[in-house]
């Protein structure tokens, strides 16, 4: 039997970042959720007062001999902008911050690094500023967020914000 390692990610909005990861092979589940705040309970209507100090995210679970730490994060800063502070398109606020909840020593390495590659080689002509932080607490959102995208397709969000993303990132 694969190990199975999971990762945290926030990319503005979690319906967004859910369908992406959805669609990479050697991911096993992708559960968005909120993190970063101080308590294990929260509500999604709490946390879109941007006032919770909880961040929007997935959390996923992933089958390393079949997808990298590595991939997953390449996938993660191309469907999202890490130079944007707090916001991704039309949503802003701290809710929606760019940020990686790292689950070990090892994954925090591998993260820092990659960053730092990507500063090193001027991907982004603004400084990256993704977070990166020891996951605490993870919060599962209302089952009513699971799997948005497919559930939903034909919602406004979905067809002008989500399908673009997967289109531009080869996914849909």
């Amino acid at each position: 039997m694969d190990n199975v390692d999971t990762l945290v990610l926030g990319g503005g909005c979690f319906w967004c970042i859910e369908a992406v990861f959805q669609r990479i092979p050697g991911v096993i589940s992708v559960t968005p959720g909120f993190a970063g705040g101080e308590t294990s309970e929260i509500t999604y209507e709490q946390v879109c007062t941007g006032k919770t100090g909880f961040i929007e995210v997935v959390k996923i679970e992933f089958i390393p001999s079949k997808v990298s730490l590595t991939k997953l994060l390449q996938v993660f800063f191309s469907a999202h902008d890490p130079t944007t502070l707090n916001a991704q398109g039309a949503d802003v606020g701290q809710q929606y911050a760019s940020v990686i909840f790292y689950a070990d020593g090892q994954q925090k390495e591998v993260v820092e690094k990659y960053i730092d590659n990507l500063e090193k080689s001027a991907v982004y002509s603004k400084p990256i500023v993704t977070l990166v932080k020891p996951l605490v607490h993870f919060v599962p959102a209302g089952i009513e967020h699971w799997d948005y995208f497919n559930q939903h397709p034909e919602k406004a969000y979905c067809q002008l914000v989500i399908k673009p993303k997967l289109s531009k990132l080869g996914l849909g």
